[in-house]
C-alpha cells in the first residue's frame, strides 16, 4: 500500500505545496501577503458616483497587486 500527500515541504524547505485545504484558525495569522490601501465606504447617490468608487477600489487592489492589471 503507497500514500500521496496532498500537502507537502519540498527538501530544503523552500517551497510548501498545498493540496488540500488550508485552514487559518482563529487569532492566527498569515504574513508576506500584500494589502491594498484602503477605500472608504461609499457616499454615492447615484450609478456614476457608485462606478467611481467601485472603479477607486479596484485600482487599489491592482496597486497592490492583488488582483492583475488592465
Amino acid at each position: 500500500m503507497s500514500y500521496n500527500t496532498k500537502n507537502y515541504t519540498e527538501q530544503g524547505g523552500e517551497k510548501t505545496v498545498i493540496g488540500g485545504v488550508l485552514e487559518i484558525k482563529e487569532g492566527a495569522s498569515v504574513t508576506g501577503l500584500p494589502i491594498a490601501e484602503n477605500q472608504v465606504d461609499s457616499t454615492a447617490i447615484d450609478v456614476a458616483g457608485l462606478v467611481t468608487d467601485f472603479n477607486a477600489l479596484l485600482a487599489k487592489l491592482k496597486a497592490a497587486g492583488l488582483m492583475e492589471s488592465d
